[in-house]
């Protein structure tokens, strides 16, 4: 009888602990993973890019703040932000002092349905449902002050990649120019890949090891990709044009991993096994951050710590 009631306990008593950490302890613990990608033509220098994504702030999330302000001290050639910066209306503030040292760097970014929509409560079995969510999502709801925040980085200099294209001339004798391709959220169905791809043109001819032939933006060393949530018809599109790396956000790598399984979903079409970190797709490298927050209303982490990634762009072999 004694170990009937035993076991129960101690199954509670292990889930109110795993649970403790993944609300207390897993979202805090801030990381920075690092890759290297081949994809630069030959001759030109590497070039270090600092991926941020879903930060959610909310005011006072003094740590993450500090984590964030500290990550300058890598001396980035350049910042990508993949959007979702908020998880509060109020929040806004707290970004970008979060952000203000890597704003004085060359960056660019674009926007996630958390900049748009305050956030609010929802039923998380809606997570498991498969399929494509952006045909359940709406984007309605109260809007949060996402163009005071817009302001903010382009006050600083960072560049707008909202369903549009632009380079970024990095400072140096030697340094290179970066064409960008970036669309708005595909999860609330704002992407307009067309009107953002408008400007590329066919490369001359194919660069030493890359596959097959590709657009580029003109009058650059290479151009990129960026969106917030990683659905395939972005991806796909992006991958058509031969774009070498691609960089998103959204999936919060999961949010929550099981040993030996991964993700449990990924909150878009793309597949569990690329949920985070540096994968291939199509023709194409692609990057999806885990990012570094949590919705206010579901700060749980396991597995899954919250991170930042510099990657390291290096010439092709």
């Amino acid at each position: 009888m004694r170990k009937l009631v035993t076991l129960p306990l101690t199954l509670a008593g292990a889930a109110a602990a795993g649970l403790a950490y993944a609300h207390k302890v897993e979202p805090n613990m801030f990381r920075l993973r690092r890759y290297e990608v081949p994809v630069l033509p030959r001759g030109v220098r590497p070039l270090r890019i600092l991926q941020v994504s879903d930060i959610h702030m909310i005011p006072e999330q003094y740590r993450k703040v500090r984590w964030l302000r500290s990550l300058a001290a890598l001396e980035p050639d350049f910042v990508v932000n993949t959007g979702d910066n908020l998880s509060h209306p109020d929040g806004i503030g707290s970004v970008l002092d979060a952000l203000e040292p890597l704003m004085e760097l060359p960056g660019v970014f674009v926007m996630g349905s958390n900049d748009y929509l305050a956030a609010k409560p929802l039923n998380p079995t809606k997570y498991l449902r498969g399929g494509d969510p952006s045909k359940r999502t709406r984007g309605q709801g109260p809007m949060n002050d996402w163009r005071k925040l817009r302001d903010g980085f382009l006050k600083a200099g960072w560049l707008d990649l909202t369903n549009r294209s632009d380079r970024l001339t990095l400072p140096g004798a030697s340094g290179p120019t970066i064409g960008l391709v970036g669309v708005d959220d595909p999860h609330i169905r704002r992407d307009d890949y067309a009107a953002a791809a408008a400007d590329l043109v066919e490369a001359p001819a194919p660069a030493a090891g890359a596959p097959g032939a590709a657009r580029t933006l003109p009058d650059t060393d290479l151009t990129l990709g960026v969106v917030h949530a990683p659905y395939r018809r972005v991806l796909d599109a992006m991958s058509a044009d031969g774009l070498p790396l691609i960089l998103a956000g959204h999936t919060h790598g999961g949010q929550l991993r099981l040993p030996l399984f991964g993700a449990l979903v990924t909150n878009c079409d793309l597949d569990r096994r690329r949920a985070s970190g540096l994968s291939t797709y199509a023709e194409s490298h692609l990057h999806v951050s885990a990012g570094c927050g949590t919705s206010r209303f579901a700060q749980v982490r396991f597995c899954c710590p919250p991170e930042a990634t510099l990657l390291t762009l290096t010439p092709r072999s």
